[in-house]
């Protein structure tokens, strides 16, 4: 049988790996084993994920499994991996793959010097909640890493997920996973600064976060269709700096805070429209309220 369609066990089961193992689970993959350091949590991951037996991290059982899944946190990736060697001597035959973004495959290196083949299957997604992975983890792209066999593996999840595979160089890993940073808790956090500007001009907040969602949307389709360039819309980018000195003026004010990432993102813009930032906001804000 194809080792990629054996049996799994899934480790460490927060948001990511409740998700993908209900995913793999409906695909024709069987859990076999789900394990937490607290079994409480192992049970109520099993039952989302509607199979697998729940057992602790001690459990020699999870040996057992072709596939060794870890979902746990990018800290506690390392010494989980030292713990799960300890519990067989020969690991050989045994796929071992983590969902890390900023790790690469290496970090589970006391797994492969017992024989596992080892490797990394990270989703450029997000999941804030078991059930927004079921919809969000379906049809996305998976960077996948590592040796052979476990590429193998990880590829053919993919598939059956209806996503796309690719590969990045272990070495920019980290810069890999600072993209999505930069595109995903920064975006909610600034939605949130944006949602607070509009309650203090008067926007209800049950109009707020729907039109802002509209008005993002928007944007994002603007980016895909046309480039970063000619999706630039603004004040900065039409030379309006009478505007932009309000802006600030009006943040000062009223959310000071935000002045200052309001000043770096203008920085970014102005570089992005093919302006030279340096000169036109020193000027910006010596002149001060317009």
């Amino acid at each position: 049988m194809d080792l990629a369609k054996r049996g799994v066990a899934i480790v460490g089961p927060g948001r990511l790996g409740q998700a993908l193992g209900k995913l793999l689970a409906e695909s024709g993959i069987p859990v076999r084993f789900v394990a937490a350091r607290r079994r409480a949590m192992a049970r109520q991951a099993a039952r989302f994920i509607g199979s697998g037996r729940p057992v602790g991290l001690d459990s020699r059982q999870l040996t057992e499994a072709a596939v060794i899944l870890l979902t746990a946190s990018d800290a506690a990736l390392g010494p989980l991996a030292r713990h799960l060697a300890s519990l067989r001597n020969d690991w050989s035959g045994k796929v071992v793959l983590h969902t890390c973004g900023s790790l690469p495959a290496t970090v589970l290196r006391p797994l492969k010097s017992r024989g596992a083949a080892i490797g990394s299957i990270h989703p450029f997604q997000t999941v804030p909640s078991p059930e927004a992975g079921i919809r969000n983890l379906t049809g996305c792209f998976w960077a996948v890493e590592g040796d052979a066999a476990a590429r193998r593996v990880a590829t053919h999840w993919v598939r059956a997920l209806e996503g796309i595979a690719f590969r990045i160089p272990p070495s920019k890993r980290i810069l890999y996973h600072a993209a999505a940073f930069l595109v995903c808790p920064t975006v909610v956090t600034l939605m949130d600064r944006s949602a607070r500007l509009l309650r203090l001009s008067g926007v209800p907040e049950k109009v707020a976060r729907p039109m802002l969602a509209q008005f993002v949307g928007e944007t994002i389709n603007n980016y895909v269709m046309l480039g970063a360039r000619r999706a630039l819309t603004g004040p900065a980018v039409r030379g309006d700096w009478q505007t932009v000195r309000r802006h600030l003026n009006a943040l000062r004010r009223y959310s000071p805070d935000v002045v200052p990432v309001y000043v770096e993102l203008l920085r970014a813009m102005l570089r992005l429209s093919g302006q030279r930032p340096g000169r036109i906001i020193e000027r910006v804000l010596r002149d001060g309220p317009a």
